[in-house]
């Protein structure tokens, strides 16, 4: 079991609600489970695929310890993200969107 952090923007209050309710908020809109198991977090990603699919509405991440991934972390987000995620020799760079100024992020 390892730590699992999830951070939404933009999204329902059904979310916030349903995170609320298995992880713990430790700054506005960041949830963070200590010790949440596989099984677990995938369906707690599942459900919010489905809700996310429903309303097409904000962003999620969630971050997650994954010693056969880039770096030891893996990551799924949903909606679109501000900046992107890209893999360059074994680790993860930040790249942001073109055509996005500095003040929209």
């Amino acid at each position: 079991m390892a730590l699992v952090m999830i951070v939404i923007r933009d999204v329902p209050d059904r979310f916030h609600g349903f995170l609320s309710s298995v992880m713990l908020e430790v700054s506005p809109n960041v949830f963070v489970s200590p010790r949440m198991n596989p099984s677990v977090r995938t369906r707690v990603w599942d459900v919010m695929s489905d809700w996310h699919r429903q309303e097409g509405r904000g962003s999620l991440v969630m971050v997650w310890r994954d010693l056969n991934a880039v770096g030891g972390v893996g990551i799924a987000n949903l909606g679109d993200p501000p900046r992107k995620m890209v893999e360059v020799d074994g680790m993860w760079l930040v790249r942001r969107h073109p055509g996005l100024s500095e003040n929209a992020l």
